[in-house]
Parts: C-alpha cells; structure tokens; sequence
C-alpha cells in the first residue's frame, strides 16, 4: 500500500498540490483509453497521430454533457459511472489510502461515478501564450487528477499555482460552496499574473490537490492528447459544514493535516 509521508503531507499543507508518481492500475488504464477511441469522430484515428491535433472541426463537435467536444477540449464523461473506472481512481485502494491520510479513515463518501476521462488536443501551430487560474465552484474536499498516458512538459498537464489555496479559501463567505467575495477577483488577477506550475508525467501518476487552490488545464503543445481521470473527494460531512464560514485555520476539517501539528 503506498503512503503518503509526514513530508507529502507538509508539502501539500503549505503548497496545496502532491504528485504521486506510478499509482494507477495499467489495465485499467489500457482499457480506459481503448474506450475513449470508442467515442472519437469519424476520421480521428487512435494509431494515427497526425489526426490527434486540433481543434475539432465543426462537424465533429458535440455538446452533450457525456461526450463533449469543442475547440481542443474533450470531456468524455458517459463511462464516469461504470464500476471499473470508478475502480481506476477513486476507489483503487492506494488512492483512497492516501486520501484518507488527508482526510480522515472512514470519513469519505463513496463514490458512485468519477467526472469521466477529460482530455486537451494538441494545439499544434497555435502560437503559445500565458493562462490564468480559477478555482472549481462546486463543493468537495480533495481533488484527484490521474493521468492514464504520458503528459510531458507544455503536454496540456494539470497547472496549479502553489500556495494559492491559502489565499483563495478566505476569499469566500462559506468553506465550500460557491460564494466568492469581492477580492476573489482581486486576488485571481493578481495571481494568475504569476508563473503556474505544471504537473506533467506518466501514465499512472495522481495529482492530488486542495478545492480552492487556483488551477487551470495546461496548453498541450506536444504532439499527443492529453488524457486524465478525474474525481473529487468529498467527506460525509460535507453537507452540514459547506455552508459554514472559513474557519481560522483551514485545516480544522483535515484530520491528517491536523495530527501534523501534534507529531
């Protein structure tokens, strides 16, 4: 079973992110990339990567929610509810251990369907130029990003901007819903003004990373479809304390973040 370290765990408190390298299930992943090929348009073409690059044409888009493609993103969420990807991230057991050293034995829902595979074209000639961050509206504890193939640097990775959350999470009237205060706009202008880092990798690492730290999807200008699992963690709590107001310290709900004060 993989841990996660008292130097994981401190580098998540005051960063807001932790990438954990080699995870995910290899067949699983296999199987989740065969079936998003399932779902491609006609003319995109799994062994031919000359017709991975973007953006959709107009024919090829598609706005259900289950198989979304537009521009360079492809959201492709109808087998988020299947057993066997939910098994891929959420519930494979070295994730879900490492979510509850976060979080607390015991205190996490179970899930019933990941957001699905989320994947970003390669942008090919499209010239590079700089992104900003926002933090997600809906309300949940612990994000989890699986990458189930290579990401390499400026391969559309998962960006965040470290230390953010500590920022952010006072920037709204409650701890997790959507309610931000005038200076959350102050502060996301300010800080997407600063560099984001990039969590690139391999098939089979997770990013693990705090619910109101700024993010954004990288820009792929590689030459292969970034593709990644994602769900969000919530504890059964969740409902009673969402609306509460930011507490003093923001790891008051965090119970293995919190032991750290006391090791």
């Amino acid at each position: 079973m993989l841990e996660l370290t008292r130097k994981d765990m401190e580098f998540f408190k005051t960063e807001g992110y932790l990438v954990k390298r080699k995870v995910l299930d290899a067949e699983l992943m296999e199987r989740a990339r065969a079936r998003l090929w399932d779902s491609a348009p006609t003319g995109r073409c799994r062994e031919n990567p000359d017709t991975w690059v973007g953006p959709f044409r107009p024919e090829e888009e598609n706005h259900e929610k289950s198989n979304h493609r537009r521009g360079f993103r492809w959201n492709f969420r109808e087998p988020g509810g299947e057993e066997w990807m939910i098994r891929l991230l959420a519930t494979d057991p070295n994730v879900w251990h490492m979510a509850e050293q976060l979080l607390g034995t015991g205190n996490l829902v179970q899930p019933d369907r990941v957001r699905g595979i989320y994947c970003t074209l390669p942008y090919g000639d499209v010239p590079k130029k700089s992104i900003g961050c926002h933090v997600d509206a809906h309300p949940f504890h612990l994000g989890a990003v699986g990458y189930i193939d290579d990401v390499p640097p400026e391969g559309g990775g998962f960006t965040v901007w470290p230390g953010s959350h500590q920022t952010f999470y006072y920037d709204y009237r409650s701890q997790y819903k959507n309610e931000p205060t005038p200076q959350y706009d102050v502060d996301r202008e300010r800080i997407s003004r600063g560099p984001g880092i990039e969590c690139y990798g391999n098939a089979g690492d997770v990013v693990f990373w705090h619910h109101r730290i700024g993010h954004a999807a990288g820009h792929n200008h590689s030459w292969q479809i970034r593709q990644a699992v994602l769900y969000d963690f919530r504890k059964t709590e969740l409902v009673k304390t969402q609306e509460e107001p930011p507490n003093e310290d923001m790891w008051q709900d965090w119970p293995g973040i919190k032991a750290l004060d006391y090791e």
